[in-house]
């Protein structure tokens, strides 16, 4: 079963499937590279040591097996995890306490999540946000996120998401988080007054109340350069996903070939980090340097391949990511 971010953004979850977890897929990920010796390591440092795994990528092996998919995960080497709204909830149908004991015990924490887009303008909303946003301090993640508000398209409504945004960032402030927002591509699609909603959003939301989590992929497929956007608004992008897109030759190629299932979202091109157009030493390197905190792997698409598969090839980048 194919789930779309429409899907997602529609149900605020995944529906559960039913196959069998390959076992051999979810085998452990480590390899040669892993024995090495104190002196080698040091040497060869990552550039960035702690970088985590939005579930996102493996959403159907999670609602297949999620504790056997989390091991499987932290055998690649992530640290940490950003977590969405599936049909079990952030935590995966575990309470929040024994979600934070079981990926602690594997090594990794969860750190960030996405939820459900109507907290930021549904107001009816508030209590179910209230108490999400206790249970996410409750183990002590640092971030919740608007991962998506709709095909919204005039400045005045990104205005009301700007607020949604702040009064979302209060009540996060007094449980000791933080709000944030994600990005896509309609965030760099200008209003018919030519301003850009990623930008009304930067400069009408209050910094001390939210952060962003800038996804490269989708700054990349706008158009966008990100590193300006990292320089322009230092410290306001807390969070980054690291996700590659494809090079315009097999871009015109998936284009050329493929329908779209929804005319809002460009056909998908993401793959294996290194594999396509973006340069990491040089993007995660600014990243570094203008405030970003967490550094999260995420993956859409899985050509002769699968998700578990890809991610491990992922954590193997992130391993031997050094600046340029």
């Amino acid at each position: 079963m194919k789930h779309s971010r429409r899907d997602f953004f529609k149900n605020y979850g995944i529906a559960a499937v039913s196959a069998p977890i390959l076992l051999q897929t979810l085998g452990g990920c480590k390899s040669k590279s892993d024995q090495t010796t104190t002196s080698e390591t040091t040497a060869n440092a990552p550039a960035i040591e702690k970088y985590g795994l939005q579930l996102w990528t493996v959403k159907e092996d999670m609602a297949k097996d999620a504790k056997a998919t989390l091991k499987a995960i932290a055998d690649c080497g992530y640290t940490q995890l950003e977590s969405f709204t599936g049909d079990k909830g952030v935590f995966w149908g575990m309470k929040p306490a024994e979600f934070k004991t079981y990926v602690g015990d594997l090594g990794m924490q969860l750190v960030s999540s996405h939820i459900n887009p109507d907290f930021t303008i549904k107001k009816e909303t508030e209590e179910e946000f209230k108490k999400l946003v206790d249970d996410c301090a409750s183990i002590g993640m640092s971030y919740v996120l608007n991962p998506f508000p709709g095909e919204i398209k005039t400045a005045d409504e990104w205005k009301k998401i700007t607020e949604g945004l702040n009064r979302q960032g209060e009540i996060t402030k007094a449980s000791g988080i933080k709000m944030g927002y994600h990005n896509h591509h309609i965030e760099f699609l200008p209003t018919s007054d030519g301003s850009l909603p990623e930008e009304i959003m930067l400069k009408g939301t209050d910094a001390d109340l939210v952060s962003f989590e800038l996804d490269l992929y989708w700054v990349v497929k706008a158009g966008q350069d990100p590193e300006k956007w990292l320089k322009d608004y230092a410290n306001r992008f807390k969070l980054v996903h690291i996700k590659d897109l494809y090079k315009e030759e097999r871009l015109k190629e998936i284009e050329a070939t493929e329908k779209k299932e929804d005319p809002f979202w460009p056909l998908g091109a993401s793959t294996t980090l290194g594999n396509g157009r973006i340069d990491f030493s040089k993007v995660l390197k600014t990243c570094k340097e203008k405030g970003v905190e967490y550094y999260i792997v995420e993956q859409e698409r899985f050509d002769n391949s699968s998700p578990l598969e890809d991610i491990k090839k992922d954590a193997e980048f992130m391993k031997n990511l050094q600046f340029a």
